[in-house]
């Protein structure tokens, strides 16, 4: 389990990073689409950052009952 964990956790890190950098894109580039995307793309990045944050916790979790 620990070595899945220890698999995904980049995997959500760079997740995170594209989320952040597609939706500060949309924000800058303003118009319909900065207006349709940006806000949403934050979201889900909060929801991304707290994935991550819950898969670290995990790991932590099992590499220390181990």
């Amino acid at each position: 389990m620990l070595k899945i964990i220890n698999f995904l956790i980049p995997v959500s890190l760079a997740a995170v990073t594209g989320v952040l950098l597609f939706g500060l894109y949309a924000l800058f580039k303003g118009g319909d689409f900065g207006r349709s995307y940006s806000n949403k793309l934050m979201r889900l990045r909060v929801l991304m950052q707290a994935i991550a944050v819950a898969l670290l916790v995990c790991a932590l979790w099992f590499q220390h009952r181990t």
